[in-house]
């Protein structure tokens, strides 16, 4: 892993395509992932981009975008008023390319700087994307958020496997971040759980009773139609297909998300969203069609 400090003009990226209906931004205190050789790194969408790989292999690389606090604070009035006039809300994504909490986050603290920045200037809505447990270490800052924001954190658990043969280790254990789920939620915090990429799952009664005790909602995401290509193209050129057909063939299809959505209703009521809609905060009713709602 080389990790090398840089700056940034703008931090606060102006949505297109498949984040434009959750947020009017997405910002990104890295560029690059060390948890590119874990298990969320095989399928994620990103190691796909040039503009941000360079030719440079995914989680080989980290970017420390050392000003990204100044660099929202110079600049969030204008993209606020920006989103404003759009006719929506000023809204956060943080993060669609990066991981917020990675270890190197509690050498440089970008995004607590953020954190802290986003307190003296907030946007409307702010939502916090991880697979880390780390996401609790900063709890104290999100109780002082929700005074001025809407806020929810989003945390990945692909499956209730700790262990998936095929593809590399979790960066932070299934139980690691149901744990650190239930911090969050004894705090106060919203917490919606991303089962994203949707990958095979052991026990689904059980997996979707446990995030009922320590989530407000679900979000499930199969790659096809979620790594940003209508038919999954992007993973299909990873391992992850390969590993999922292992173990559970159906689950590469989409009837297995709504099969697992069927099952998620019943412990989360009116709490489960699919694919885009869910991480835009859009649940779907008990008893609606998945496929034609």
């Amino acid at each position: 892993m080389k990790c090398t400090t840089t700056t940034i003009r703008n931090v606060l990226t102006r949505t297109t395509g498949y984040l434009k209906t959750v947020s009017s931004h997405s910002v990104q205190p890295y560029r690059g992932c060390s948890f590119g050789r874990s298990l969320c790194g095989v399928g994620c969408y990103v190691r796909h981009n040039a503009y941000v790989t360079q030719g440079r292999p995914w989680g080989e690389f980290l970017e420390i975008r050392e000003n990204a606090a100044a660099s929202y604070s110079a600049n969030v009035r204008r993209e606020a008023a920006w989103a404003r006039r759009q006719g929506g809300r000023f809204g956060i994504f943080l993060s669609s390319s990066t991981e917020p909490f990675l270890p190197q986050e509690f050498r440089y603290g970008v995004t607590r700087g953020l954190l802290l920045a986003m307190l003296e200037e907030p946007p409307d809505v702010l939502i916090l994307q991880t697979h880390s447990h780390r996401v609790v270490k900063y709890a104290e800052l999100y109780t002082e958020l929700l005074k001025k924001v809407e806020l929810r954190v989003h945390l990945s658990i692909e499956t209730d496997r700790e262990e998936v043969p095929g593809l590399p280790p979790h960066a932070s254990s299934v139980e690691q971040r149901l744990e650190a789920a239930r911090a969050l939620k004894s705090a106060g915090v919203p917490v919606v759980v991303t089962v994203s990429p949707l990958l095979p799952i052991a026990a689904p009664a059980t997996f979707f009773e446990r995030f009922a005790e320590v989530a407000d909602a679900v979000v499930i995401d199969h790659f096809i139609e979620g790594d940003g290509t209508p038919d999954g193209r992007r993973t299909l050129r990873t391992g992850l297909p390969e590993a999922i057909a292992a173990l559970d063939p159906e689950a590469l299809e989409l009837d297995y998300r709504e099969r697992m959505a069927q099952v998620a209703q019943r412990y989360l009521p009116g709490r489960v969203g699919i694919s885009i809609d869910g991480f835009a905060g859009r649940w779907r009713e008990p008893g609606v069609a998945w496929r034609d709602a």
